[in-house]
């Protein structure tokens, strides 16, 4: 519990979960040992009995502790060295617990945090799917030949275990993984891996369906601060300068959300004084309730909570908006009608709202019927319309904001084959009027594809590679550039009418020369990032820095 000093929720799951040994419920758990020494050996009327009252004290203890406007504060703890990724730092390592000590707030006065890029030209990609939410970059002078030994590699790192790739600020690469029991953000100087700064936080959480139990969202930069959300729902804000904790909140539990399939995986954005999260909350259960789990994400329901928006610099909530549950998309922010919107993916369809204050509230169904099936690609907004895909059972939809309100414009009908588009986790990009992505939800029904958008009639295939490899991608230069989940990379023309590699390498068979092994090992689902003409790239166990534009090419 961490310091919780045994009151609200924290000190209800503690006492319900030991309530087996008096009661003989196990729906009830057990109470603490103290509480097992004092009734154990008592007639079965008088354990009764004491459960009872013991429940009764943990209810009333989770009533007082409410999830609207509350936040935990940090304690730090500053060393003179520390251990990042298998290897020795002097960097500072501060550590995330719940105490009052060391609370600051996000945007009062600190230390300017100054670039520390020697590659001058550039930009950076401060959160997942770069500055405008579409995998597009503006830099130029890319390599299109690579000849077989491929990029040039920069640096390498082992990571920890997780599915999110980093992000780059100010010459500074942020990675979230999990090591042990800890969600570590590692801070890296962008252009050599040298290691800044590390800061952890405790987390508990099993998949239950066998993948890995480290964080799915990337970071998110903004100004002189980090932000992650952590598998288990810990949403935290961290100095980029130092890597001090400034505040943390763990959403699940003050939110009460029912477990998602795979843990927590929408990565938050940032609009102005906000951070806008996926949560999705369920009401308050009783308190002889035992605590959810993915078994009962079925029966959820919401309770008004699927984005919260939170003050950055403080962590409290702003509001609250949609009831509905979470997805694995992360929300988006686009104009429509010349105002700022926030556009979600949620579990049960597309979220629409004014990011400023969550008003103007609408909703368009889009989920496959099938139980375990998630939407876990961003909606790609152009023009006043909205793109949005899965890969279940129903394919893909095209929509259209008008006056205020969501019309449908076209939708996927028909056998999976027949669709337009089944994008998975991939979110799909567009180049002028041509859509790109990985289409299909497992690797045998899979193929990269080209679609061309035909105004407000459905799209035509402009071109299909079945290449049975889901991946993830980036548009650069003229070039889309495609990373295949089992490492093989590839740079394809956009303006090509069929498909066309005009380079590629295969990183799951090339040797990387600081540890023997191959660059990447399966899965690699992460999507690539650019910045500074360095581009990024995460398997399974390791981060790789490949130089994409050579320095005398960017200027």
């Amino acid at each position: 519990m961490r310091g919780e000093a045994r009151t609200g929720t924290s000190f209800y799951r503690h006492v319900r979960v030991h309530t087996f040994d008096i009661l003989g419920d196990q729906s009830l758990g057990f109470l603490g040992q103290a509480s097992e020494v004092a009734v154990r050996d008592r007639p079965r009327t008088q354990r009764v009995c004491w459960g009872v009252i013991l429940l009764a004290i943990a209810s009333t203890c989770c009533s007082a502790k409410e999830p609207t406007n509350t936040n935990t504060s940090i304690a730090t703890e500053n060393t003179s060295s520390g251990t990042t990724a298998n290897h020795k730092t002097t960097s500072t390592k501060t550590t995330a617990a719940d105490s009052d000590a060391g609370q600051q707030t996000a945007g009062t006065p600190a230390e300017t945090v100054e670039s520390i890029w020697t590659r001058k030209q550039g930009e950076d990609w401060p959160r997942m799917l770069g500055v405008h939410f579409d995998s597009r970059s503006s830099e130029k002078g890319i390599r299109t030949q690579w000849g077989p030994k491929g990029l040039p590699l920069v640096w390498s790192k082992p990571t920890g275990i997780g599915y999110g790739n980093g992000v780059t600020s100010k010459g500074r690469w942020f990675q979230f993984d999990r090591f042990g029991a800890v969600e570590r953000l590692n801070c890296y100087r962008a252009e050599t891996g040298e290691p800044l700064w590390s800061w952890d936080a405790l987390v508990e959480y099993r998949d239950p369906y066998g993948y890995n139990n480290g964080p799915r969202c990337s970071p998110v930069v903004d100004g002189e601060y980090v932000y992650t959300y952590g598998v288990a729902g810990r949403l935290s804000c961290v100095r980029i300068l130092d890597g001090k904790p400034v505040w943390s909140r763990d959403i699940n539990t003050e939110y009460r959300v029912v477990p998602n399939f795979f843990g927590v995986g929408a990565s938050p954005v940032i609009y102005g004084d906000f951070i806008l999260a996926m949560v999705g909350g369920s009401p308050k259960r009783s308190a002889f309730s035992r605590s959810p789990t993915v078994n009962d994400l079925p029966g959820a329901s919401p309770d008004g909570s699927a984005i919260v928006a939170f003050d950055k610099r403080t962590g409290n909530e702003v509001y609250r908006v949609g009831n509905y549950l979470a997805s694995y998309s992360a929300p988006v922010i686009a104009k429509l009608d010349g105002v700022d919107h926030c556009v979600a993916l949620v579990r049960e369809g597309v979220l629409v709202f004014r990011a400023i204050d969550g008003s103007g509230e609408q909703f368009f169904p889009w989920r496959a019927d099938m139980l375990e099936s998630v939407n876990a690609a961003s909606p790609l907004v152009f023009d006043g319309k909205i793109f949005i895909s899965e890969a279940y059972e129903i394919g893909s939809a095209m929509l259209q904001w008008r006056d205020g309100k969501l019309e449908e414009l076209w939708r996927d009908s028909g056998t999976r084959s027949s669709q337009s588009m089944r994008t998975h986790w991939n979110t799909p990009l567009l180049d002028g009027n041509t859509l790109f992505a990985s289409s299909g939800r497992n690797q045998p029904d899979t193929d990269l594809r080209a679609l061309q958008l035909e105004g407000t009639n459905r799209p035509k295939l402009r071109w299909s590679q079945r290449n049975r490899d889901r991946g993830t991608a980036l548009i650069v230069d003229s070039h889309f550039l495609w990373l295949g989940e089992t490492g093989k990379l590839q740079l394809i023309p956009t303006a090509a009418e069929s498909y066309q590699v005009t380079t590629e390498m295969d990183l799951g068979s090339i040797i990387d020369p600081n540890d023997g092994q191959p660059l990447v090992n399966p899965p690699s689902w992460a999507p690539p990032v650019l910045s500074h003409g360095l581009l990024y790239i995460r398997g399974s166990d390791k981060l790789l820095c490949l130089e994409l534009i050579p320095p005398e090419s960017a200027k």
